[in-house]
C-alpha cells in the first residue's frame, strides 16, 4: 500500500437544485420521498448520472493506526480527523491529525490536545498542541497552508494556529460552542477558503475566511438546526463536508457544502456555498426539512436524506465518487453510505458495541479502487482505517 500517495480527496457530484427556484419554503427534493436519478450542478448546465457503486461494501479490512493518548498529559477521547495536504512546517503531507475531547481520567470536555499520526499501522501520536484554547476539543481543520483551525467545546472559540503550531488568532461570537470545523477549499485563483464551524448551541453554521478571500470575520450564514445534549451526548450540526470537485473544464467549483443534523436525523445539502456572506442566508425550519433562502439564486438548502437509518448523525465523509459516509451517534457504532442524489447504498455495523465510539471520520483516495475511511474509536482511544 502506497500511503505517501493518500491524499484527502472532496469529488463527486452535486445534488439537484431545482427546489432553490421559485419563492417560499424550500422542501426536500430527494432522500426519504425517493432519490433522483440524475444530479444538476449548480448552474443548471450540465447533469451528471448518480453514482450508485457502494463503496462501503468494499471496505472489509479494519487497520488500527495507533493511539491518540497524549503522551504527557494522557488526554484520550479521539474525536474529529483532519488531513495535511502537503509537507510544510511542523505538518508532513498525508499526516493525521485528530482532537481529545477527554482528559486522562476520561472527563468530556477536558482535552485540551490535539495528535499527529502518521496515516499507518503503528504510528505514533505527536502532540501538535496543547492549550486550554482548544479545551473539550472536537473539530480540526487543515487550510491548504497547513494553517490548524480548532474547536473547543468548553472553551467555546475557534483557535488558528499556524503551520509551526503557534497560536495566531482566536474566533468566538457568532461561535458560542463548537461541535465541529470544517476547510472548504475550491482550489481555484482567487477563489475563497472558508472555515465552516457548526455550534452546539446556537445550532448554526459560522463561516470565516481561511485564507485571504472571503469573510474575515464569523458570521452565522446557516441558522437554525436542532441542538441537544451535552458532552459526548452533544448534538446538532455536528459533520460537515465539502465538495471541490472541478467542473465545467476545470474552470469552476461545485461547491456543495454537506452537513448532519443529529437531533432530526437529517443530512443537507447546501449549493453554491460559497456564496453564503450574511447572517441568516439560509434559516432551517423547525423539523429541519424544509428552508427558508434569503438569496435563492445565489445559494440555497434542500434535504439529502432524512429518517432511519440515520440516528443521530455526529460525524461525515465524502467519498471520491461522491458517495457520503454517515456515522451514527445512537444504536451502536454504524456507518451510512448514501448517494449524492439521496439514495441509501450500505450500512455498516464496525463492531455489537452499543455506547458511541466513532465521532471522527476523514475519506481518503482518487477512485473507487482505492477509496479507504480512516475513523476514531473511542473504545481504545485509537484511529482505524478500513480498506478494501
Amino acid at each position: 500500500m502506497n500511503w505517501s500517495n493518500r491524499l484527502l480527496v472532496v469529488a463527486g457530484a452535486l445534488l439537484a437544485t431545482s427546489a432553490c427556484g421559485g419563492t417560499g419554503d424550500v422542501p426536500s427534493s430527494a432522500g426519504a420521498n425517493g432519490a433522483l436519478s440524475q444530479v444538476a450542478f449548480a448552474d443548471g448546465a450540465s447533469v451528471a448520472p448518480d453514482d450508485t457503486t457502494s463503496i462501503l461494501k468494499k471496505l472489509k479490512k479494519d487497520v488500527v493506526i495507533g493511539s491518540t493518548v497524549d503522551s504527557k498529559n494522557h488526554d484520550k477521547g479521539s474525536r474529529a480527523l483532519s488531513q495535511a495536504r502537503l509537507s510544510f512546517g511542523v505538518l508532513k503531507k498525508g499526516q493525521l491529525l485528530v482532537c481529545n475531547f477527554a482528559d486522562s481520567a476520561g472527563a468530556a470536555g477536558k482535552g485540551t490536545t490535539i495528535e499527529v499520526l502518521d496515516p499507518k499501522p503503528g504510528s505514533k501520536p505527536a502532540r501538535f498542541v496543547q492549550s486550554s484554547l482548544v479545551e473539550g476539543c472536537d473539530g480540526d481543520a487543515v487550510s491548504s497552508g497547513n494553517d490548524v483551525f480548532a474547536g473547543g467545546l468548553a472553551s467555546k472559540i475557534v483557535e488558528k494556529y499556524s503551520d509551526k503550531a503557534k497560536p495566531v488568532k482566536k474566533y468566538a461570537r457568532p461561535i458560542e460552542e463548537p461541535l465541529v470545523t470544517a476547510d472548504a477549499d475550491c482550489s481555484l485563483p482567487y477563489a475563497p477558503e472558508s472555515i465552516y464551524v457548526g455550534d452546539a448551541k446556537t445550532g448554526s453554521i459560522v463561516k470565516f475566511a481561511a485564507g485571504l478571500y472571503g469573510n474575515k470575520n464569523p458570521v452565522a450564514v446557516i441558522t437554525g438546526f436542532a441542538v441537544g445534549g451535552s458532552g459526548w451526548g452533544a448534538l446538532g450540526p455536528g459533520g460537515i463536508a465539502y465538495n471541490a470537485t472541478l467542473i465545467h473544464h476545470g474552470n469552476k467549483c461545485n461547491d456543495t457544502l454537506y452537513i448532519t443534523d443529529g437531533v432530526d436525523d437529517t443530512l443537507v445539502a447546501v449549493t453554491n456555498a460559497s456564496n453564503l456572506l450574511t447572517t441568516g442566508t439560509i434559516e432551517v425550519l423547525p423539523g429541519g426539512k424544509k428552508f427558508k433562502c434569503k438569496e435563492k439564486r445565489f445559494s440555497c438548502a434542500s434535504l439529502l436524506y432524512g429518517g432511519s437509518p440515520l440516528r443521530a448523525p455526529v460525524a461525515l465523509a465524502l467519498l471520491p465518487n461522491g458517495n457520503l459516509i454517515v456515522a451514527n451517534g445512537k444504536g451502536g457504532n454504524t456507518l451510512v453510505e448514501i448517494s449524492a442524489a439521496g439514495k441509501v447504498l450500505a450500512t455498516k455495523e464496525l463492531n455489537e458495541d452499543k455506547t458511541q465510539e466513532v465521532f471522527g471520520l476523514l475519506a481518503t483516495g482518487t477512485s473507487d479502487s482505492d477509496t479507504a475511511l480512516f475513523y476514531t474509536d473511542n473504545e481504545d482511544n485509537t484511529v482505524h482505517e478500513l480498506e478494501q
